[in-house]
């Protein structure tokens, strides 16, 4: 079996380690990309040549072009969660198995979150920054988070983390989310609009999708109680940029913080996160040693199961995925 690994060098250091690479190895032929960067267009589709299994990174984009020429592919197997850049239409037409990894970075981006609002609530960064600059910071009056009202929208397995993360901090909790499930035991759902309006932390982790872009505009940060803080766990999508600007240059927000942005591969844009009352990080959320050997070895039990004629777990479009007999896989 032959398979192509999609990361470039630097990518694969820090997203799919030796001993994934050692295991996927095992189990076929690995091409790898040798490249500076991601694999697109032309590129992609010669680098497939003869693969019948994708091992994709996070922003390598699969669109119809690419499933049209990849003649010899059987799955396009998604060492991330995200498929969205995904033509599933087009791989359903081609017949070509697509899959996902499972989250493995639950804890990861809670802990980042819980940094976040220590940061945003003591100005560490700033002071650290004003030291390691030679200045002395200002001394200034801190906000304790026992006590302070944290606000989550978007209560999924990073949101419950975070919220009993917070609870056991003595922060009061309180969310928003549409179809809520395990809530932890003293967190309280409200409305998205009161949540705005009683929180002094809100932490946006909602879903990406149509219905959720620019959930945070101009409306949703007057609306924020005045002297609040704002983080970004999610998918830059959600916050309309100029807006939260704006907030902040008005005074409105007393600060924010954000692991994602509008920037290429989800990084915070360089004009939001250089300002002074904004903390930022290079999408770094998931990046611990645990999160990612958990979604690469997700990518090879799937790559596994399709070697020995089995349907992998998390299958995205199994029903049509007519290639799948091309290696002996039978699909009911």
């Amino acid at each position: 079996m032959r398979i192509l690994l999609t990361h470039p060098p630097a990518v694969r250091a820090n997203y799919y380690g030796d001993e994934a690479l050692t295991k996927l190895s095992a189990l076929g032929e690995v091409v790898l990309n040798d490249t500076d960067g991601p694999l697109r267009g032309n590129a992609l589709v010669a680098h497939a040549k003869g693969c019948r299994i994708v091992v994709s990174d996070r922003q390598t984009g699969a669109d119809a072009a690419f499933f049209e020429g990849a003649s010899d592919l059987v799955a396009f197997v998604r060492c991330a969660m995200d498929i969205r850049n995904i033509d599933l239409a087009a791989a359903d037409r081609a017949g070509v198995l697509v899959t996902r990894a499972t989250a493995g970075f639950i804890d990861a981006v809670a802990e980042l979150g819980l940094g976040m609002l220590v940061d945003l609530a003591r100005g560490t960064s700033a002071a650290v920054a004003a030291f390691r600059a030679g200045r002395v910071p200002p001394v200034k009056m801190g906000v304790q988070l026992s006590g302070a009202t944290l606000g989550i929208v978007g209560l999924g397995a990073i949101g419950r983390r975070l919220a009993r993360m917070a609870l056991a901090s003595g922060m009061d909790v309180q969310f928003c989310d549409p179809a809520p499930r395990d809530v932890p035991q003293g967190a309280r759902q409200v409305t998205f609009e009161n949540l705005l309006a009683t929180s002094r932390f809100v932490v946006c982790l909602a879903p990406a999708d149509e219905t959720t872009r620019d959930l945070f505009g101009a409306a949703a940060f007057s609306a924020m109680r005045p002297g609040s803080y704002f983080v970004n766990l999610a998918r830059g999508e959600l916050v309309d940029e100029t807006a939260l600007a704006a907030a902040l240059e008005g005074g409105h927000l007393a600060g924010a913080a954000m692991d994602v942005g509008r920037a290429p591969d989800q990084m915070p844009s360089p004009a939001l996160a250089g300002r002074h009352d904004v903390i930022a990080t290079p999408h770094i959320g998931g990046l611990t040693p645990e999160a990612i050997q958990h979604q690469a070895f997700d990518t090879v039990r799937q790559v596994e199961a399709l070697c020995a004629g089995r349907l992998p777990d998390n299958a995205v479009n199994a029903p049509r995925a007519a290639r799948l007999s091309r290696i002996g896989v039978l699909v009911a």
